[in-house]
């Protein structure tokens, strides 16, 4: 190893490094206080085809068996240079990359310093470099089935990918049925496309689809595993009505007396019953009793008796015509299936800002202050009030509404930080439906900043206001109070510089877009990251936006970030086209770059001692236990064994290790100490 011949290709990238490093300095002393480094030079764009050329004429001219490439982040290209060093039969561990930019440039205005730091930055990784041994591919088997988490647009549009590319899916959803908030929807902008009406035959579509296995009423339980080999456990909740049974004929629900349970989907603002669907449209069109408001399971919690032998009621199945063995299961318990997948898509979506976090604007407190979710039910057909615009309280046609934006979007010291992307575009989308269905009714917009990125967008926010006659007021609303039967609304027009006093008859909320409120334990379940504020993180914005931090693992949708329909779709589809690309090799090849616990020949066997405090700090469960065992079977020692399918070569087991038992392959410790013994001793 000692005799390595090493070559180093110093990179200006444009001016991003040379303008603050002298490049040319740091290759003349690279080759000579550095024993070993046999070639160096310089060049404008190393990341260039060019680049790359000179790269692999280099290593075939010289001979060399050892490079290190003084560019950017290793995040950023050191899997192209190493793919440049394949080409030439060089093992690709054997590339280095120096981070003269992020590292050095970017934070060193001084030429001087600049070019000193890059310097040992260099000797560094060359140092590395001579200790570098070759390593190959870990190869793992491929299970080729996919999980989708999640049933809205983006689950259901991932889904239907992965099918018709061959792949068996199995999609899992918590709510009686799949369609997520795009089937709360009236209509969509920017086309004023009827929601149900595009989004009823993708449901149907997901529903038919051969290569996919829908579980409704369920919910991730546990997931094991690795890229390619997932062993996941799902609950199907109990919903006391037999699937295979049912034929959905409406018998059991239209007889059902408990009838004035607050709907879900209609965001409260209609009322169901005990055993229901959530909404006509509904896939499976099958009914699920809710245990916490039917009269029958009250009673026999009251009795502590099974439900099936409570007299009380049971109309459901008395109507129900299946017959001799009803549809109606009043026993049914949970049910723990396991599914093993190769590729899981997260697309579990968001929830609305709750109304009463903003108390000054009547959230929570007067009926008449709605969301906009709720405003897209009343202005759906299929909503409570069958399309029709009325008042809450008292069911009559407002006059006057005020659109209130920014509620909880863009306030750190209350609410959400970031923008909620989409609130501009339906708040003008609300504003056309209201003119729409009240023709004499005039609508307020009080707004911070109008953000309409996209196709069309700035043309529709602009024909709310010009050809629909919205009235827009930049500036916060302080409070909205009750007057008799009407909402004041008292803001300010920053424009004019006035105080605005409004009348009105309902306030619509634009109320943030947040995460899910198990969306921390959905991500530990599956070992990913989240941000501060709980959505799901991709592991990089530019370069791989849709893949988590554990590969394998997909994002789509909301739960990842505020997005509207096009991207979301969008971005279902290329989780779909990974998963697509995962699937389609009986094999999944994979980076070395793992932890191994030391085995040595008996007695010792291994330094590992068995404390197991590798197994607490492991981020993604990939260390577990080995028993050795003597030869007839008893066990002779219980050490640590790393997971090359799970681990991902963070290293946090090795610097925990007390016996020092545990070593990550291109990052031992001699390669270490190596690096920092270049500094020292110069």
């Amino acid at each position: 190893m000692g005799n390595k011949k090493i070559g180093v290709f110093v990179c200006h990238c444009g001016t991003n490094i040379s303008a603050t490093v002298d490049v040319e300095k740091v290759a003349e002393e690279t080759k000579k206080n550095n024993p070993g480094v046999s070639y160096t030079t310089t060049y404008k764009y190393m990341c260039s085809d060019p680049g790359q050329k000179l790269l692999r004429d280099k290593i075939k001219e010289e001979g060399l068996d050892g490079v290190v490439v003084a560019a950017c982040s290793p995040k950023m290209h050191e899997h192209t240079f190493r793919n440049a060093a394949i080409k030439t039969g060089l093992n690709p561990y054997h590339v280095e990359i120096s981070n003269i930019r992020e590292q050095c440039s970017w934070v060193h205005p001084e030429i001087p310093v600049g070019t000193e730091k890059s310097t040992d930055l260099v000797r560094m990784m060359t140092e590395k470099v001579r200790k570098d041994k070759s390593l190959n591919a870990i190869k793992v088997p491929v299970t080729k089935r996919a999980l989708v988490i999640g049933g809205g647009i983006a689950g259901i549009q991932a889904a239907l990918d992965i099918a018709d590319g061959g792949h068996e899916v199995i999609m899992v959803e918590r709510e009686a049925s799949i369609g997520g908030h795009m089937a709360q929807l009236s209509e969509t902008f920017p086309t004023l496309d009827c929601s149900q009406c595009i989004m009823t035959p993708k449901m149907v579509e997901a529903a038919q689809n051969d290569n996919i296995t829908m579980h409704t009423w369920s919910e991730i339980e546990s997931v094991d595993g690795y890229i390619g080999n997932f062993t996941v456990k799902i609950r199907k909740k109990a919903r006391s009505v037999d699937l295979d049974l049912c034929t959905g004929c409406s018998s059991c629900w239209q007889v059902c007396p408990c009838s004035k349970i607050k709907s879900e989907f209609d965001m409260g603002l209609g009322n169901r019953t005990a055993i229901y669907i959530p909404f006509p449209q509904a896939i499976p069109s099958k009914p699920v009793i809710d245990r916490e408001n039917c009269i029958l399971f009250k009673d026999a919690r009251k009795k502590n008796i099974k439900p099936n032998d409570s007299k009380v009621c049971r109309k459901c199945i008395d109507a129900c015509p299946i017959a001799p063995v009803k549809a109606i299961d009043y026993n049914q318990e949970d049910e723990i299936i396991e599914v093993k997948v190769g590729a899981i898509i997260v697309a579990t979506g968001y929830k609305e800002l709750e109304d009463g976090l903003y108390g000054e604007y009547g959230g929570g407190k007067y009926e008449d202050v709605i969301t906009g979710l709720q405003f897209e039910r009343l202005a759906s057909a299929s909503g409570p009030t069958e399309g029709v615009i009325k008042r809450p309280s008292d069911g009559k046609e407002p006059e006057i509404v005020v659109f209130i934006q920014c509620v909880g979007s863009r306030d750190p010291a209350k609410g959400c930080s970031y923008c909620s992307k989409t609130c501009c575009m339906y708040t003008a989308k609300h504003t056309m439906l209201y003119k729409h269905k009240v023709h004499h009714g005039h609508a307020f917009v009080f707004y911070i900043d109008i953000r309409c990125a996209g196709k069309g967008y700035e043309e529709f926010s602009q024909r709310a206001i010009e050809e629909e006659g919205a009235t827009y007021l930049r500036g916060r609303v302080s409070r909205v109070y009750k007057k008799g039967e009407k909402l004041v609304v008292l803001g300010a027009d920053t424009l004019t510089g006035s105080v605005v006093e409004i009348e009105a008859d309902m306030v619509v909320l634009a109320s943030a877009m947040k995460a899910q409120d198990d969306a921390m334990e959905i991500a530990q379940k599956l070992s990913i990251q989240y941000d501060k504020d709980k959505f799901l993180s991709e592991i990089h914005p530019k370069l791989k936006p849709v893949e988590s931090s554990s590969a394998g693992i997909f994002l789509a949708g909301t739960c990842q970030g505020p997005k509207d329909i096009p991207e979301t779709v969008a971005q279902a589809g290329a989780a779909a086209s990974k998963v697509l690309a995962l699937l389609s090799s009986d094999e999944l090849e994979r980076e070395p770059v793992v932890a191994r616990v030391d085995r040595q020949l008996p007695p010792v066997f291994s330094t590992c001692i068995g404390c197991f405090y590798c197994q607490k700090v492991c981020p993604y469960s990939a260390i577990e236990s080995e028993d050795i065992k003597a030869r007839d079977g008893s066990v002779i020692k219980t050490v640590a064994r790393v997971n090359e399918g799970l681990c991902q070569g963070c290293g946090l087991c090795a610097a925990t290790c007390r016996s020092k038992s545990i070593e990550l392959d291109g990052f031992n410790d001699e390669q270490i100490y190596a690096e920092i013994n270049a500094v020292e001793f110069n």
